[in-house]
């Protein structure tokens, strides 16, 4: 069998160079078509090489229709691109395919970013977790800071508990955020505009810790399960996240602090319907039932419209 070539999203990416967004756009847009290999989204050499030669050579001829050409989609099909790293976003997304016309895609990126998409047109359901400490709420401070000019409903998907992770038996006694502010602890972080590394750096402001106190504050991991692999290999002492990486790993964790997992959709004419939907699936017993499954999420409020302009 004839081997076919295919890429990563940031394969494209370093190959065109543009960004990674632009490409979820072209892909949402049905102008370039991916595939998904778990939880990776993938695009076939053969389409990457045609989505190029259209662009190119592609002239509208004198009597075409606007709509014919370049990759024309399904119109019974939508694609929609949904943000976020955690797994219930892949549920999610398999319950709104399940039931209705939408072809659900996945971009991996953190909340501060899932919010710049959304700004930008280019993602239809973001994930956001975002602590404020000035007010002790999670994210509609950021959002009302960014989405600005937009309509939009802010949804809970899930909370759950986040904390630090530790290496089994918790060696180094650590048990809140002023522990972190010791010469001998080292830490491993997330990447700018996650969650996680939003939680560590309000922490450390109210607490007056300068992150350049901090060792290992630069040594940075881009998802829950790497910062937690990370402490179990000894390359660090301790990392921020939520508590089931570290039950997949296998090492300590200390919760310190429940955060709300909301979902953020813009309020247009294009999205009453996709609106719709979500909250009728986050708001059904199955789909609670399978996110319980899973352990250590709580569900008390999903489906609560926590705001709406």
């Amino acid at each position: 069998m004839q081997k076919e070539l295919s890429y990563t999203i940031e394969e494209v990416s370093q190959l065109l160079k543009v960004s990674k967004l632009t490409l979820y756009d072209l892909v949402k847009k049905g102008e370039l078509p991916a595939f998904r290999v778990g939880r990776q989204m993938r695009i076939d050499g053969k389409d990457l090489d045609d989505y190029i030669k259209n662009k190119k050579t592609y002239k509208k001829t004198k009597n075409q229709h606007p709509d014919e050409g370049i990759n024309k989609k399904n119109s019974n099909t939508h694609n929609i691109v949904i943000s976020g790293q955690d797994l219930v976003l892949d549920i999610l997304g398999k319950y709104i395919e399940k039931s209705f016309s939408y072809k659900s895609l996945r971009s991996y990126s953190g909340s501060l970013d899932n919010l710049f998409s959304m700004y930008n047109g280019e993602t239809d359901i973001s994930s956001v977790h975002m602590f404020d400490g000035d007010s002790g709420e999670y994210n509609l401070p950021y959002i009302k800071k960014i989405l600005v000019g937009y309509s939009y409903i802010l949804i809970n998907l899930l909370s759950r508990r986040a904390g630090l992770y530790v290496q089994k038996g918790n060696p180094h006694s650590i048990k809140s955020w002023t522990d972190l502010n010791q010469g001998h602890i080292k830490i491993v972080n997330r990447e700018r505009g996650s969650g996680a590394r939003i939680l560590l750096d309000e922490q450390l402001r109210l607490n007056k810790i300068s992150s350049k106190d901090i060792q290992g504050y630069n040594y940075e991991e881009t998802n829950h399960l790497s910062v937690a692999s990370a402490v179990s290999a000894g390359l660090a002492d301790v990392g921020v996240g939520s508590e089931k990486a570290a039950k997949t790993v296998g090492i300590d964790f200390i919760p310190l602090i429940l955060e709300r997992y909301d979902l953020v959709i813009l309020k247009t004419p294009n999205t009453e319907n996709l609106i719709t939907i979500v909250k009728e699936i986050l708001s059904s017993k199955q789909f609670q039932l399978e996110v319980n499954s899973l352990g250590d999420y709580d569900t008390s409020q999903t489906g609560k419209i926590i705001y709406e302009t």
